[in-house]
């Protein structure tokens, strides 16, 4: 018997296939809506010049009577249009932008410029927003000027990005300048990341390091983020001495991460200002200082000491973490031991501001997102860019800070409790 085979044929077939996606997703509202963009903004323009030359075009003025005297209301004149090109959110268009001589003092004659359409102007706002929004998510220049093409109707060209964010860079420069005199923070939260940036031609690693502070109402609001080599004292003490050259007055407390270069630049600053080590941070030394096998019982002892419901509870639980971890894993009880008192300075404060107060957790956050955007370039191309776009993040609004929990009680200064150190001595 014979099989008989044949192909079915392909209901799309790929020679008959020369669309491209999306080419066929014609919008008639979309197209409308531009089609209409044109005479709309020239009769916004048109009506400022009316108003400055108190008549409309071809018009006599009103309110007026024939006999009265118009040369005193008559402040200039028509002289013809040019043509602009206007790039926004609807796209590109060319617009007839009128023309007028205005009169002034001594007989003598200036152009009329428009508030509307500034001079030299290309782009709307809300083009250049959106310009700058999609290169601060973490999408490079070539990237943003792909995924904009569709939306002004041609590519957005290399130098327009680059003249977003320069303007950017403006705000950037008047942000790190401005007075802190009128900022009534009360408590600061430190902490420093490390990213990857090209200098001279070469990838490096630099740190971010960066200051939050906490209103009196509770509210977070960042202070400054500044490039520098590492976390040094020196380093510090620059990010520091800014904010005091700035007008920041004197905190309530500090919350910091543990480096060594912080705590001896807070020593030169505000010596004798509270200060708070972050548990997490202490949390990974300690896990460091044993081998694997041991994380998840310190994690549980750690836990027990840190997150217990009273002061004298936690020195119980501090005191037995430090006797059995000097016998079981000496390494682990001195790094504890290392942190002093400072690790538990959140006890000083009211039971609603311990979760708050406890970490460095606020920066952490900021950290991770700043990362997430920034992953699909491994290499910043400046260390000034790294630190502009983690400021944009907030700038922006792409990210919030909200209010610290316990936020009510903030007014409630820190009592004078210190720990007895000598108790945990074995």
């Amino acid at each position: 018997m014979k099989n008989v085979t044949s192909k079915p044929e392909p209901s799309h077939p790929a020679i008959e296939s020369n669309s491209h996606l999306f080419d066929d997703w014609f919008d008639p509202i979309e197209d409308m809506i531009r089609g209409q963009v044109r005479g709309l903004i020239e009769e916004m323009i048109r009506g400022e010049l009316d108003a400055t030359l108190s008549r409309p075009r071809y018009g006599r003025l009103s309110g007026h009577s024939e006999g009265s005297d118009l040369t005193t209301v008559v402040t200039g004149h028509r002289h013809g249009s040019r043509v602009r090109t206007l790039t926004g959110t609807f796209g590109k268009t060319e617009i007839a932008v009128p023309r007028a001589r205005l009169n002034g003092s001594g007989g003598k004659t200036t152009e009329w410029k428009s508030q509307v359409l500034r001079n030299y102007q290309r782009r709307t706002r809300a083009a250049d927003a959106l310009i700058a929004g999609a290169y601060l998510a973490g999408t490079n220049t070539r990237r943003v000027r792909r995924a904009l093409r569709s939306v002004f109707g041609g590519e957005v060209g290399k130098d327009t990005v680059s003249r977003v964010w320069r303007k950017v860079k403006g705000d950037w420069d008047a942000w790190n300048s401005r007075s802190l005199a009128g900022e009534p923070i009360v408590r600061l939260i430190l902490d420093g990341t490390v990213v990857r940036v090209r200098l001279d031609r070469k990838a490096t690693s630099i740190s971010l390091l960066v200051v939050i502070g906490v209103r009196e109402d509770g509210q977070k609001v960042l202070l400054a983020i500044k490039q520098m080599g590492g976390e040094s004292t020196e380093a510090w003490r620059t990010v520091l001495d800014d904010l005091v050259r700035r007008g920041l007055r004197r905190p309530e407390l500090l919350i910091v991460d543990g480096g060594a270069g912080l705590e001896s630049a807070i020593a030169a600053v505000w010596d004798s200002v509270p200060v708070q080590r972050c548990t997490v941070h202490k949390h990974r030394n300690l896990l460091a200082h044993a081998p694997e096998r041991l994380h998840e019982e310190i994690t549980e002892d750690y836990n027990e000491m840190i997150y217990a419901k009273a002061p004298e509870e936690i020195e119980k639980h501090r005191k037995a973490f430090i006797r059995k971890w000097r016998l079981k894993h000496e390494a682990v009880a001195n790094s504890l031991e290392e942190a002093g008192d400072r690790l538990f300075t959140f006890t000083r404060l009211p039971p609603s501001q311990w979760r708050s107060a406890r970490t460095t957790n606020a920066i952490e956050r900021l950290h991770e997102e700043f990362k997430r955007r920034i992953k699909t370039q491994t290499v910043l191309p400046s260390a000034d860019t790294a630190a502009m776009l983690f400021w944009a993040l907030l700038a922006s609004g792409q990210t919030n800070m909200r209010k610290v929990d316990g936020w009510k009680t903030l007014a409630a200064k820190p009592i004078d409790q210190q720990f007895d150190l000598a108790a945990y001595m074995v």
